[in-house]
């Protein structure tokens, strides 16, 4: 029997998404051990139902970093930088083998990512668009906008890995949401309609994550 993944989550928010994965792992039904949920927003919810299912947190914010520059674009990116080199050597602290994003409303530079390459961390996030389609933030109601001026007549929710240029990663996991003329006019109802769809998804794409990574270890040692 594999032991099971060694996972870090990065939240921002409610954490619907998160509370699918805890139920999944504490059922014995995905393969994770939650090692971590680490949030920017202190109030995100998130950091509450992991506290009710014993996972450790951490709060991590980037406007003590923003305070120390000038409020300059190098300023800000000097920031950033700095926030996202933190932020890597407090999630390599635990040691991790996955670091999942649900959520988690934050750029990551080369100055988090390189680090958890070198270590051997895979990276993945959730963004419920289409690859390519809607990048970066608001990405449902943007979708839905544009069906309503008849330039798609679909969406969608992906698993992808994490690079430097946002939601750009290469797709892991792929689900179609086609828009419904009656049942899909109001945005709010088909945000949650997309929400589901999120919380199988993640589900699905983390499982096929964990199963590649053991297939590399039993590769590893079988070199």
């Amino acid at each position: 029997m594999e032991a099971p993944i060694r996972t870090t989550i990065l939240i921002s928010g409610n954490g619907t998404n998160l509370q699918a994965v805890i139920d999944k792992v504490s059922a014995g039904q995905l393969p994770a051990k939650l090692i971590r949920v680490l949030s920017n927003r202190k109030d995100a919810f998130g950091l509450e139902r992991a506290k009710r299912a014993g996972i450790p947190t951490l709060y991590h914010n980037l406007v003590k970093y923003k305070k120390q520059h000038p409020a300059t674009p190098e300023g800000v990116q000097l920031a950033r930088e700095e926030y996202d080199a933190e932020l890597a050597r407090l999630v390599l602290q635990d040691q991790p083998e996955l670091v999942v994003c649900l959520g988690f409303m934050h750029v990551l530079s080369p100055k988090f990512l390189e680090p958890l390459a070198e270590a051997g961390v895979r990276i993945i996030n959730l963004h419920p668009a289409l690859p390519g389609a809607f990048n970066g933030a608001n990405a449902i109601e943007r979708a839905h906008a544009a069906w309503l001026e008849g330039k798609i007549n679909k969406t969608g929710v992906m698993i992808h890995n994490v690079i430097s240029e946002v939601d750009m990663g290469a797709p892991i996991l792929v689900k179609e949401i086609p828009f419904i003329k009656g049942a899909d006019d109001d945005v709010h109802a088909f945000e949650q309609k997309v929400h589901e769809v999120e919380w199988g998804t993640v589900i699905e794409g983390i499982d096929m994550v964990i199963k590649e990574i053991n297939e590399n270890k039993t590769r590893a040692l079988g070199a």
